[in-house]
């Protein structure tokens, strides 16, 4: 970014250690701070924050509170119940009362001493949000859907290159020992070549935040902002049951199961696929909705996707035969990997030492420490932007296929669809004013 002002860890690196203390911390340091990460020089701390405590926020804050490098200085929430309760978090961390809070993710921004931000807010929210930290110098850890619309992934993607910035997608399964061997397995063709497979996802629709039938129009809680919540999404009425958690099931604010989840085991699917920048070429579903109340999000789904060396995936919630997690098939087995679970046809293949000379994929133990050292770095993390964007791209094609009842024919090479007007329109969504995705 043209005259970025000098990065805080940038400039630490560059002054004597007795001076670069006196930059970066107050005149009188807590001995219980310096006792928890004092071991970590003031140049190699990472200076985070976090934007978003519903649901993914206070866990992937407490992963990065773990890490002595890490110092976490504040937080941001639109809701005061969250929000305090994410303080006191911080605060009980570094026995103190230091943690700053924010309502506003701009004033945050602004600050000029973050290196980080860790982003776990309602999809609508995300290229918003995401953009302009980039813009802001930061470097980010956010979570999956990489975005609400297929367009604002590309924009997202665009500008993490533009701004040279870090990004990781919280698609933590690539972090873990059965997601990353089931795949370096299929990756060395072990079942040969691959006759299709199968991805399952969750069906339905969980009351995360128990508050399912509560769609009663009442004036909102004193402490939470709503009209500031809903920001680029359409004006709507507060009720219960339409903010905290269970907002990913109105299409104005997530994708449901299957834009939820897509970023999960779809992307392994890609992965064990070496897929991870390419994407299908027609794409076909089906979906059930429901009758009633304000969630309009599919309960039950079917998406069938080609890709272009005439690979077909299908992804499918609902559906007793599409067994849950990711499933390769080849001509001589099979792999299947879940969340605790791993098996293959032949059986003895899940045993199996990948060779010295075969291919090797991507190895991280730890999500967080990953996008922490690749902040050090600048090297390139295990879930990059562009990684999650062509997993994402899978979800939102077969929203658009589920909606329009057509086959989608898909160029993934410029990201458009071919000869169909009104679905091409699908990719991107309109934004309440005055907020828009930035330039």
């Amino acid at each position: 970014m043209k005259n970025r002002v000098m990065r805080r860890r940038e400039f630490l690196k560059q002054v004597p250690l007795a001076a670069a203390g006196a930059a970066a911390f107050p005149s009188i340091v807590k001995a219980s701070v310096l006792g928890r990460n004092g071991a970590v020089p003031p140049s190699d701390r990472i200076v985070m924050a976090g934007v978003g405590f519903g649901m993914q926020g206070p866990g992937n804050m407490r992963n990065f509170l773990q890490k002595n490098e890490v110092q976490w200085i504040a937080v941001c929430d639109l809701d005061d119940e969250h929000l305090n309760a994410a303080r006191d978090t911080v605060n009980k961390r570094y026995d103190n009362k230091d943690c700053a809070v924010y309502k506003d993710f701009r004033e945050l921004f602004a600050r000029g001493d973050l290196d980080a931000v860790s982003l776990a807010i309602p999809d609508h929210w995300h290229a918003i949000l995401s953009i302009t930290a980039l813009q802001s110098g930061l470097d980010v850890f956010g979570e999956k859907p990489l975005t609400h619309s297929l367009r604002e992934g590309r924009a997202l993607c665009n500008a993490v290159k533009r701004y040279g910035r870090v990004w990781q997608t919280g698609s933590w399964q690539r972090s873990t020992d059965n997601f990353y061997r089931a795949c370096e397995l299929v990756r060395n063709r072990r079942i040969g070549k691959i006759l299709g497979v199968e991805v399952g996802l969750p069906q339905g629709h969980y009351d995360f935040a128990g508050t399912f039938g509560q769609e009663t129009i009442e004036q909102p809680p004193p402490g939470l902002d709503f009209d500031f919540w809903l920001g680029p999404a359409p004006a709507q009425p507060y009720c219960k049951a339409r903010v905290h958690m269970n907002w990913r099931w109105n299409m104005d604010f997530g994708g449901g199961q299957l834009v939820d989840w897509i970023g999960h085991h779809l992307d392994i699917a890609h992965w064990g696929l070496g897929f991870d920048t390419t994407g299908p070429v027609e794409i076909s579903g089906r979906g059930e909705f429901p009758t009633t109340g304000i969630y309009n999000s599919p309960t039950r789904y079917w998406v069938d996707a080609l890709y272009a060396d005439g690979t077909p995936i299908v992804i499918a919630g609902g559906y007793p035969e599409i067994q849950s997690g990711t499933k390769w098939i080849g001509e001589l087995g099979w792999v299947w990997v879940d969340r605790g679970a791993f098996e293959s046809q032949p059986a003895h293949l899940v045993n199996e030492i990948i060779g010295p000379n075969e291919i090797k994929l991507y190895r991280s133990r730890d999500h967080f420490q990953n996008f922490l050292d690749c902040v050090r770095s600048r090297a390139l993390p295990i879930a990059p932007c562009e990684t999650a964007q062509r997993s994402a791209s899978v979800g939102h094609l077969g929203v658009i296929a589920i909606e329009t009842g057509r086959k989608i024919r898909w160029d993934p090479a410029t990201e458009s669809i071919l000869n169909d007007p009104a679905a091409e329109r699908l990719l991107s969504r309109s934004y309440r004013k005055p907020w828009q995705v930035p330039a």
